[in-house]
């Protein structure tokens, strides 16, 4: 594996998990989990691929917190189909963190051939850099998501504090557990959700503020990652509510079975995790096309159904239809678009002295 991977390998724990969950608000607060949060090897073929650049049978997938499992999975299904296509063995690396934190890395020199991030912006933000090309987002089917989530609530089981929506979320002695939007992308359309649910009640904009004042003032623990938030919620037992990925939520209920339960709002958001090809390093690695194999196959029928298996919407709506049974098609889901696209809700909600930093006080 490239030598950079090498290097931060030990400061992770036994399966990639990352050593941050659980971080107060000042620790979440500077903690780089994105820096190689998490790390995983998913090696296919024989795995004695060449350290040298330009061999082209090394890809480096740099993501965000929760695909850890849907990705390990997937990378078999691709190196296989890969190498009934006629391509040589392949080895796959993964890096997991928060969505945010894994940008700034590779933009500061983590050698990623493809990104499956979060949020749209975060790999905007690559391409500002110089790393992506222009049209990313045109590049795959659906905007480059191949699949989506929503936000919803987990509870522990018999939901004590008698959580149903976003309200109650701000009502005193309910402590929320949510990651940080300065380093989380799962943790930005958080806050969106919670934004439209107070704007489709007819609340101004000064009220709405002032929700999410209340809202984060409950907020116990800021992790810096969604896995992170997910573990201090679960293994830590710390909180009464989890804001959460619709994906994570049900990973949370199959682990730990008759311990949770999950609560949808009458408002949530449509999120889409994006994907794109990092052309610098993709062409720097003799990897352009592996690395957009790799992505394209994520539309196929099996990566589409695996997808589904791993508690996230496929983009195919034939497929999707297939898991009418788990998730709630009919939720009220605002978009992106809502906001004005990712561009103007980054620098309204999110950049520096944007909103978020104005109403979350430590």
């Amino acid at each position: 594996m490239r030598e950079k991977i090498k290097a931060f390998l030990p400061l992770f724990g036994p399966k990639g998990q990352n050593c941050f969950g659980g971080l107060g608000k000042k620790t979440a607060a500077f903690a780089l989990c994105g820096i190689l949060a998490a790390s995983c090897l998913a090696g296919c073929g024989d795995g004695s691929g060449s350290d040298k650049k330009g061999d082209g049978t090394e890809l480096l997938n740099v993501s965000y917190d929760p695909t850890r499992e849907f990705y390990a999975e997937y990378n078999d299904i691709f190196c296989k189909y890969w190498k009934e296509q006629g391509g040589s063995d392949v080895t796959v690396t993964q890096s997991h963190g928060g969505s945010g934190s894994q940008a700034r890395s590779v933009i500061e020199g983590n050698e990623a051939d493809v990104v499956t991030l979060a949020l749209a912006h975060d790999i905007t933000a690559i391409e500002n850099s110089g790393m992506i090309e222009e049209g990313w987002s045109e590049e795959f089917e659906g905007d480059s998501a191949p699949y989506t989530s929503t936000i919803v609530f987990l509870v522990r089981k018999g939901n004590e504090k008698n959580i149903k929506d976003w309200d109650d979320l701000v009502k005193d002695g309910v402590e929320v557990i949510t990651p940080n939007p300065k380093t989380s992308g799962g943790a930005c359309w958080n806050f969106l959700a919670a934004w439209a649910y107070e704007q489709q009640n007819g609340k101004s904009e000064q009220e709405t503020e002032e929700f999410l004042t209340k809202l984060y003032q409950n907020v116990l623990v800021l992790d810096s990652g969604a896995r992170g938030a997910t573990n201090t919620f679960v293994e830590n037992r710390q909180g009464d509510v989890l804001i959460a990925w619709e994906n994570e939520a049900y990973l949370s209920l199959d682990t730990h079975p008759d311990e949770y339960e999950i609560v949808t709002p009458s408002v949530s958001i449509l999120a889409q995790p994006s994907v794109a090809v990092v052309d610098k390093y993709a062409k720097d690695h003799g990897t352009e096309e592996l690395a957009a194999a790799y992505l394209e196959h994520l539309y196929s029928d099996e990566a589409q159904r695996l997808a589904g298996k791993h508690h996230y919407r496929p983009s195919n709506e034939e497929i999707l239809q297939e898991f009418s049974d788990k998730f709630d098609l009919e939720m009220n889901l605002v978009t992106i678009d809502d906001f004005g696209g990712w561009d103007k809700a980054y620098e309204t909600y999110f950049q520096d002295g944007a909103v978020f930093d104005q109403i979350y006080t430590e």
